[in-house]
């Protein structure tokens, strides 16, 4: 490629990026996304994502995807997997599959290296020792008293680690930087840990392993990644990053440092994400309610939703607060293009259209969707004996309610005007039983051919054909906006929302909805958008709420 500058979107590191390439530092632009395989990827990686692939995209490079696996007793491949389609169900696809394991080897060289230049020791110091000795942000630390050994006496020590000579914890490999730099990275971090545990790819060949600074920038170097695109987390280990490439001689990388995503109503923390699922506040990873990119796409979220999500969030150097609803926005406006309209009574109550004749079945014909055209139209059987919902009537109708009540009339979608004429109540529990009511025959498609007007329009499927399906209404998995800012003495799980999921039973769908496909994506009239659940089976549909059709929460919150 030239270094001719191209014109993405602007933002810091597109013009670090454009620069680079502008002053000969770099003749190509190659990211990678690292992520570590010990959990699902969410929403706030859906970023670095975007990013990394955005970023590689705009100048003609190349992205690949590297695993760093350098936690055995936290990794697996059931994460390597889901990440895998986590990052393809978002429209990405990468140059190599690389796994930080893969330079294993090379890294342990680099360490053996750095013991021969001075530049590294093993440590016998407990990691307790080691935080204290390391001091704090306004107090210096001080040396280790085994800081000193020699070249030869930290070969040999550190070939007994690699052998499995010692228990964990027993000792560890640390850079000999400065234990008084201000920046309490540089204090002589640790290189190497003892772990004996099986690595999910090499076995039991190793049984140290290199923490993530140490692997971190050298992978990214071996690699020939020009751009080491991370969170503003690692600035502060910037200094560390360039100075072990320095030590070693190899290809310098540059780093550059984004605010994370953060939104609300959501916990981003993987560790607090695993806890959610341990203790059951949830079913699992891809539970809708969680904010993970499996999860997501279970609700029924379209991927370019979340993309052009992040895309309007922007890349910045400041952190700061995104507001949910700007996702589900982007959702919303999604689904509305894309969705089929079906109808769906959620809460049924049973009407009987008592001038319509017995064992007659007629076929209305309704919109698949409006704002598509081309999706063209389906057929609704429609019976003297409907379901509509039971917030569709009232005995007692409030000011301004415009639905079915004693001797109002209303309009059924697609069908005809009908009056409420009489109803029938469980003489135990008070409860509204049956509705009778009659209809306009003339009013097929529901106009009244002597103009008489009629406010309300209500949704119903015929009984008869009616199919059951369960329907899971999903709301905010937290209270608060902030659930990682909480009250003194509270821990985020007391901010978990008990209602967050209400399972709804025994719901009258079309019969169109009998066999949908897990992933289909819908639109329930008036009540929102809905998405096939995995649990679906044929003839026992099992529908997510995905979005509902305007912001309640939005209204909630401003009053």
């Amino acid at each position: 490629m030239t270094n001719e500058p191209i014109t993405p979107p602007s933002n810091f590191i597109h013009e670090a990026v454009e620069e680079d390439l502008h002053t000969g530092r770099f003749d190509h632009v190659q990211t990678r996304f690292p992520p570590e395989p010990n959990g699902y990827l969410h929403i706030g990686h859906a970023k670095a994502l975007c990013i990394d692939f955005g970023i590689a995209e705009a100048f003609n490079g190349v992205c690949n995807l590297r695993f760093d696996d350098t936690n055995p007793v936290k990794e697996d491949t059931e994460y390597v997997d889901a990440i895998k389609e986590d990052i393809q169900w978002l429209g990405f696809q990468w140059g190599q599959e690389l796994y930080a394991s893969d330079y294993f080897d090379t890294l342990y060289d680099f360490a053996v290296e750095l013991i021969k230049k001075g530049k590294a020791y093993v440590d016998d110091l407990t990691a307790d020792q080691i935080r204290e000795y390391r001091g704090t942000l306004t107090e210096p630390g001080k040396d280790s008293p085994w800081r000193n050994r020699s070249v030869e006496e930290n070969m040999a020590l550190f070939e007994k680690m690699r052998n499995g000579e010692f228990p964990d914890g027993a000792c560890v490999l640390r850079a000999k930087i400065d234990m008084a730099s201000s920046n309490i990275n540089m204090r002589d971090p640790t290189m190497y840990r003892i772990i004996h545990t099986p690595h999910h790819r090499t076995g039991n060949k190793w049984c140290i392993y290199p923490m993530y600074d140490f692997a971190h920038g050298q992978s990214d170097s071996v690699e020939g990644v020009t751009h080491s695109l991370c969170d503003l987390a690692y600035e502060d280990h910037r200094p560390l990053y360039n100075w072990f490439l320095d030590e070693l001689g190899l290809f310098k990388t540059r780093q550059i440092e984004f605010a994370r995503l953060n939104v609300t109503y959501t916990i981003l923390s993987k560790r607090f994400l695993r806890q959610l699922v341990a203790d059951h506040f949830v079913s699992g990873w891809d539970d809708p309610r969680m904010p993970t990119l499996c999860a997501m796409r279970r609700r029924g979220y379209p991927p370019k939703a979340v993309r052009n999500f992040i895309e309007q969030v922007g890349v910045a150097k400041n952190e700061n607060l995104i507001d949910v609803g700007l996702l589900e926005f982007n959702v919303r406006d999604l689904l509305n293009k894309s969705a089929a309209r079906v109808l769906a009574v959620l809460n049924p109550v049973k009407v009987v259209i008592t001038n319509y004749p017995e064992g007659k079945v007629e076929e209305l014909e309704a919109v698949n969707n409006p704002e598509d055209p081309e999706a063209g139209t389906r057929l609704l059987p429609f019976s003297r004996e409907l379901y509509i919902e039971q917030d569709d009537f009232r005995e007692e109708p409030p000011p301004k309610y415009f639905r079915l009540a004693p001797g109002r009339e209303v309009r059924l979608r697609y069908g005809y005007i009908i009056k409420c004429e009489d109803f029938v109540k469980n003489p135990t529990t008070g409860e509204i039983e049956e509705i009778h009511c009659t209809y306009d025959p003339q009013t097929r498609g529901g106009y009244a051919p002597d103009g008489r007007k009629v406010q309300g329009t209500i949704h119903w499927v015929s009984a008869a054909q009616a199919v059951d399906g369960e329907v899971r209404m999903y709301d905010r998995l937290f209270t608060v906006q902030n659930p990682n800012k909480v009250e003194e003495d509270k821990t985020y799980k007391d901010y978990v929302n008990p209602d967050s999921l209400k399972v709804l039973t025994g719901c009258k769908l079309e019969p169109s909805l009998a066999n949908a496909k897990a992933g289909t994506q819908f639109q329930f009239e008036r009540k929102g958008f809905f998405c096939a659940d995995l649990d679906t089976q044929p003839g026992k549909p099992v529908f997510n709420l995905t979005v509902s059709l305007r912001d309640s929460w939005a209204k909630i919150e401003n009053k």
